[in-house]
């Protein structure tokens, strides 16, 4: 695993009139000190802004206290007390070391000959099989696996990308056991949900994220932007991600790169 080829930023840009989830607070920033509020004696000025996010907007990725199921997180801990104030003392996204892995892109979009998946389209077992297959791909024990739908083109269309209405394609609970199965680190893809979303359903239920996160101890990133990377076909790479080191908290925006 080599350092040297092209740096494929795989991040969204983040702004006020971004996509969000419904679940999720917004992005905010707002300059603080404009150069000229303060001037130095030698002349000299600085500006800075003040932002206000969530750990879940933008391109981010989950950390395993997240999601729980039936009152338990990952690994059984209970839920409820895990929590000490206003963070989690056990799985906080601090405790997620650098990820620096073998990683492969699966362009399910790219292997339909779409340049989208249709809004709502499950993406299965089945076909993420097929498409590492037809790329000459494995997903890497511990690496990194980048789902592409082609969803990211909407980003700028909020209404589009969230789709409540309309629903957005995303990995169905079979594929999420496909990918168990090969135990990677860390799994993204380029929708808010990284799972299938059906026409008017919106997050009501979350299958993907209980199989990944709560029963295998899998990273979920979401958001991603891999429309340079499958354009020019770069199906394995060197995946690098690096969460904030924020205390207690079950996620952190993100901008990880893939170089190949």
């Amino acid at each position: 695993m080599g350092l040297d080829g092209r740096v494929f930023d795989l991040s969204q840009p983040m702004e006020p009139a971004m996509p969000v989830s419904p679940n999720h607070p917004g992005f905010r920033m707002a300059l603080i000190r404009r150069h000229g509020d303060m001037v130095r004696p030698d002349g000299g000025s600085a500006a800075n802004e003040l932002i206000v996010m969530g750990g879940h907007t933008g391109t981010h990725l989950d950390g395993l206290a997240h999601v729980s199921q039936d009152g338990h997180l990952h690994g059984g801990i209970d839920a409820t007390a895990a929590v000490r104030g206003s963070r989690y003392a056990d799985l906080g996204i601090e405790t997620v070391a650098p990820i620096v892995v073998p990683g492969v892109l699966l362009d399910v979009a790219g292997f339909r000959g779409l340049e989208a998946l249709p809004p709502g389209e499950p993406i299965s077992a089945d076909e993420l099989a097929a498409t590492a297959s037809a790329q000459g791909v494995e997903v890497p024990e511990q690496g990194a696996v980048v789902i592409r739908s082609g969803w990211a083109r909407h980003w700028s269309d909020a209404t589009t990308y969230v789709g409540h209405d309309t629903g957005v394609p995303g990995v169905a609970e079979s594929g999420a056991e496909w990918l168990a199965a090969r135990r990677p680190r860390v799994a993204a893809h380029d929708s808010m949900a990284f799972e299938q979303i059906p026409a008017g359903a919106g997050h009501r239920v979350m299958p993907v994220h209980r199989v990944l996160l709560v029963e295998h101890g899998i990273h979920i990133v979401e958001n991603i932007n891999a429309e340079e990377l499958a354009a020019a076909r770069a199906y394995t790479f060197t995946f690098i991600c690096l969460p904030l080191r924020m205390v207690g908290a079950t996620g952190s925006p993100v901008r990880p790169i893939a170089i190949a």
